[in-house]
């Protein structure tokens, strides 16, 4: 697995956020099954960045605390299947990774989500990286009927490595 991570922006983590994400984010492959080697990009910026991002790519003129830009498309969220049908599009020739797709992440809403919840930093980060990573494996929140089989592996996830709401 591969990690691309990009620091925009001074980030004022009291914990190892870099290799918290590493975890957070093969934690995830292995526990939704991923059956191939995968590449993820992760960007940190702040909430000027991000607020621009959203604008530009999902034209929503504020800023937001995560985004996720799939590389993959799914006939189900989780099936992994047909992922080989499109090899030369869904592999990097260089590494033969999966390009699974790129995570963006507002350090500001970091801060500011983990101290409106009563929770640490690096239980948020965590958290929202297992969102994201939901996301690129297909997952989505926006019917009731899909958060109800997304927000249950959320937290799961979270449980099983061991990161609570402290």
């Amino acid at each position: 697995m591969s990690l691309n991570l990009e620091v925009e922006v001074d980030v004022p983590f009291t914990f190892d956020y870099e290799a918290l994400a590493g975890e957070v984010v093969a934690f995830t492959i292995d526990r939704e099954g991923f059956p191939y080697e995968a590449e993820v990009n992760l960007t940190l910026t702040d909430n000027e960045g991000i607020h621009e991002i959203n604008r530009m790519y999902r034209q929503i003129d504020a800023p937001t605390d995560v985004l996720s830009f799939p590389m993959l498309s799914y006939e189900q969220a989780g099936d992994f299947s047909a992922l080989e049908e499109d090899y030369e599009d869904n592999f990097n020739p260089d590494t033969g990774e999966i390009m699974l797709g790129d995570i963006v992440i507002s350090v500001d809403r970091v801060r500011e989500q983990a101290a409106a919840y009563g929770h640490s930093e690096r239980r948020e980060f965590a958290f929202l990286i297992v969102h994201s990573m939901l996301h690129l494996f297909g997952y989505d929140h926006m019917t009731p009927e899909d958060a109800a089989v997304m927000e249950p592996k959320q937290r799961q996830i979270l449980e099983e490595m061991n990161i609570s709401r402290d």
